[in-house]
């Protein structure tokens, strides 16, 4: 590389901050078992620590995103928690509701026909709402498992109009910086439909909530073979895209390691990115997490290696000349394109 092409990299990567999730440092598995660890964390404390970690070797994890019901078993904790991140000198981030384990959830939640659940459901999130006022997080990361496994068991369109509704009044109380983000599954826990099954149905629910919320793209929640990269294009292209969750996966939504898979489609979705920086000269807040569960690597190590492929491959994609890439485009030069 020439010395403008380094200055590039360098640049790129400086800016490029990636969060840790404290669930990724616990011991979790599948729906078969798990395999634990010893040097798993068991509370929010290990979390942090660990958390803190990642960040010393890689330079780019200041942030640490939480779990409500994993990580504040009781609310009174909160300000206890932030001063330990700040003595480990990490940031808690994104704050995620949950929403999906509780036994009244068995039917839904925000979509449940029972209204006790939804109104369990709604409160919830209020408090995840009050909680990320108290660590100064500007995202409340939703993710659903909303569905149903029959058909004609559901009634598809009253539950999109009460997933709108909630979500909507939830928005309400949220600060004016604050940022919520909505995320997408084809499907699991249900089987037949899920209430937010793909980035459009995503993007139709953010737009109907308003200008606090955007789509949140999960690497893992695509059938085989998406396009995952277009989907970041359009998004882009709308204003509407919020944050990603990192993983990567071979039949669906499997929480392996970035880019043990398909590190191209990586190199893909970051080329889409400041490729629209580029032609725009727009500079989108997007939140770059990672959502993966280490069931038999070790969950630092795994962490450090998905955060340094992250980096590579972002400088990668840095390093693409666009103006000459616009020029292969516009001439239908394929080959030179692609290259």
């Amino acid at each position: 590389m020439n010395d403008k092409q380094t200055e590039r990299v360098i640049s790129a990567l400086d800016e490029l901050a990636i969060e840790t999730p404290s669930w990724g440092f616990a011991d979790t598995g599948t729906r078969f078992g798990k395999f634990l660890q010893d040097g798993a964390a068991i509370d929010i404390n290990d979390k942090m620590a660990d958390a803190a970690e990642v960040h010393r070797y890689t330079g780019c994890c200041p942030s640490m995103a939480v779990h409500v019901l994993w990580d504040f078993k009781d609310p009174k904790d909160v300000p206890s928690v932030i001063q330990a991140a700040e003595k480990l000198g990490i940031k808690l981030g994104a704050v995620n509701p949950n929403v999906f384990e509780g036994q009244l959830y068995k039917y839904g939640s925000v979509c449940n026909r029972d209204q006790t659940p939804r109104e369990d459901a709604k409160a919830h999130l209020l408090d995840s709402v009050k909680i990320a006022k108290q660590v100064s997080s500007r995202y409340l990361s939703l993710w659903f498992g909303d569905g149903s496994n029959y058909p004609g068991q559901a009634n598809i369109r009253w539950r999109k109009r009460a997933m709108t509704q909630c979500l909507q009044e939830v928005a309400a109380e949220m600060a004016a910086d604050q940022i919520m983000l909505v995320e997408y599954k084809p499907f699991e826990p249900a089987f037949y439909h899920t209430d937010l099954a793909d980035w459009g149905m995503a993007y139709l629910v953010a737009k109907a909530v308003g200008p606090k919320a955007k789509v949140l793209v999960d690497t893992g929640h695509h059938y085989q073979g998406q396009n995952v990269e277009q989907i970041v294009a359009w998004l882009l292209d709308e204003d509407m895209l919020g944050g990603f969750h990192f993983n990567d996966r071979r039949y669906a939504d499997d929480d392996l390691t970035l880019g043990s898979i398909d590190p191209y489609q990586v190199f893909r979705i970051f080329h889409e990115i400041l490729f629209f920086r580029w032609e725009t000269g727009k500079k989108p807040e997007i939140a770059y997490m990672i959502d993966q569960s280490h069931n038999d690597k070790n969950k630092i190590e795994a962490t450090i290696q998905t955060v340094c492929t992250a980096q590579e491959l972002y400088a990668k994609a840095a390093l693409v000349r666009h103006a000459e890439l616009t020029r292969f485009q516009e001439n239908n030069s394929e080959i030179d394109a692609e290259e």
